[in-house]
């Protein structure tokens, strides 16, 4: 019951996520264009902060749920693996992998944006799939697989959408790829070990 207790950054991201996102679909629509990642306005008028506002903000309540529940499932449990200050260093370093790639592969696209915390919550995921690669994802709540099928699987659905949708039909896959690529760099960075922990938990060392 009480287990944010232990992962008070968890806590904070999901409160900020909450606030930001509710006060921006409710009172201040304006915010969304303002804080959203546009890698056209970022290359042209130098708008570098876009990179590291848009996970404040999220495209409707059906969005918001989806990262607040993925943030809640997964947050926890690596907060508590890797302790607080590195859990947000995954967090943040995904975020910027997540629009370094958005803004490299889309800054010919004028009419490019997006928003929301997907990208910093995918390295969390992948972080999660190191350290426990072999614990099932319920996929559609009810599809039991391993956390590295999920992973892996994840990576190419992102992969073959951005290459067969221009715009990723809605979703910003370039965002999720490059969040998880990010997530796990951080994340080995940090704790090289865990590369033999994820290894070993396969059966590979």
């Amino acid at each position: 019951m009480f287990f944010f207790l232990d992962a008070p950054a968890t806590l904070m991201l999901l409160l900020v996520i909450v606030l930001v996102s509710g006060y921006a679909l409710t009172v201040r629509a304006d915010l969304v264009q303002k804080l959203a990642l546009q890698p056209r306005r970022v290359v042209a008028d130098g708008e570098y902060y876009r990179m590291a506002s848009a996970w404040l903000i999220h495209g409707g309540i059906g969005h918001l749920a989806i990262n607040l529940f993925t943030l809640f499932a997964f947050g926890p449990a690596v907060e508590a693996l890797l302790g607080t200050a590195a859990f947000l260093a995954v967090f943040f370093g995904a975020e910027l992998a997540a629009s370094g790639l958005t803004v490299l592969l889309k800054k010919e696209s004028p009419s490019y944006a997006s928003v929301g915390a997907s990208g910093a919550i995918s390295g969390i995921l992948f972080s999660y799939s190191l350290y426990r690669p072999t614990d099932l994802i319920y996929l559609f709540a009810a599809l039991p697989i391993p956390a590295w099928l999920f992973a892996v699987g994840f990576v190419a659905a992102s992969i073959y959408a951005m290459k067969r949708a221009e715009g990723g039909g809605g979703i910003a896959h370039e965002a999720h790829l490059g969040g998880a690529l990010g997530g796990i760099i951080v994340t080995i960075l940090l704790d090289p070990g865990v590369v033999m922990t994820f290894l070993r938990q396969m059966g590979l060392g």
